[in-house]
């Protein structure tokens, strides 16, 4: 259980607030306009004024600071004491409002439906039923890892999958998540799958996954060795790791192997395959709302 105190405030104290709040042990604390849903509600940041014109001044005259604590005897004198840091001579009016504790990741995942990823794919979130029972679908929970087949990269990383693999390849899933993607080459005909991950949380989803899904997945955490080499090596990760890893994963390519990177914007496409230029020669091969999925093929 958690409790959530509101308090109201002017824009010059309310940046002073928010930090007293939070050196008084505040776990968050958020800003917000205290006339919104009003007439008098100030346009949020970046938004253009009612009259047309720039920007809206990127702070409301009147404020509500939320933040939210362990519950405490002594909460009423800690916000007491933070007021007066913030440099508020008369204490506002202080709401108090239980929060449960829930796992907000799992209920943002549970708006998840079924997404088809070609006609011979689907991706069905372990609370649906599969639309398609002929296709092959990957029964996904994706716990408290990246990867539940809608973003972007990883759909990007799914269809490259998809026209890559014949049957009886070896692949290397680094950054595996939720397992998405080595499930799904698994699915597909790989002879084995390994999914590498820096998170224990992303290993352990991995391996419920693929469990629920009956396919084989060796999983490793990455501070462990791997010299082991690949037919396909998939990384859907972010531009800096990609950049960094350069040298590990193109070395994980095998003679005539193909690889694809995903995680990378396109503004960031020419960053990446400068990083892999010695190793790899890379391309553009899909692009999907402003993310690019590189590909290559070593000689």
């Amino acid at each position: 259980m958690w409790v959530s105190v509101a308090l109201e405030t002017d824009a010059a104290h309310a940046d002073a607030l928010s930090d007293a709040l939070m050196a008084a042990g505040a776990i968050s604390v958020s800003v917000e306009d205290a006339l919104a849903g009003t007439d008098l509600e100030t346009p949020q940041f970046g938004e253009p004024d009612a009259s047309g014109g720039g920007p809206a001044t990127p702070l409301w005259s009147e404020s509500r600071v939320v933040a939210l604590f362990d519950p405490s005897d002594d909460l009423i004198g800690r916000i007491a004491a933070a007021t007066v840091a913030a440099g508020i001579d008369d204490l506002p009016e202080i709401e108090l409002d239980e929060v449960a504790e829930q796992d907000w990741v799992r209920l943002t995942q549970a708006q998840f439906d079924p997404i088809r990823v070609n006609e011979r794919l689907w991706i069905v979130p372990s609370w649906h039923a599969a639309p398609d029972a002929a296709a092959i679908n990957l029964v996904l929970d994706p716990g408290l890892a990246f990867g539940t087949g809608s973003h972007p990269t990883t759909f990007l990383c799914l269809q490259w999958l998809c026209d890559s693999l014949h049957g009886g390849e070896t692949v290397l899933d680094y950054g595996c998540g939720s397992g998405i993607l080595g499930i799904a080459a698994a699915k597909l005909g790989a002879a084995s799958v390994l999914g590498v991950d820096i998170d224990d949380n992303a290993l352990i989803a991995a391996r419920d996954n693929a469990a629920n899904n009956r396919v084989a997945l060796e999983l490793r955490h990455s501070r462990e060795r791997l010299d082991e080499q690949f037919d396909i090596v998939v990384a859907n990760i972010l531009t800096n790791p990609l950049c960094v890893l350069a040298p590990l994963l193109a070395g994980r390519i095998a003679p005539g192997g193909r690889i694809a990177l995903s995680g990378v914007l396109a503004i960031q496409a020419e960053q990446v395959i400068a990083a892999y230029a010695p190793l790899v020669a890379l391309r553009v091969g899909a692009e999907r709302d402003g993310w690019v999925r590189l590909e290559g093929t070593r000689c």
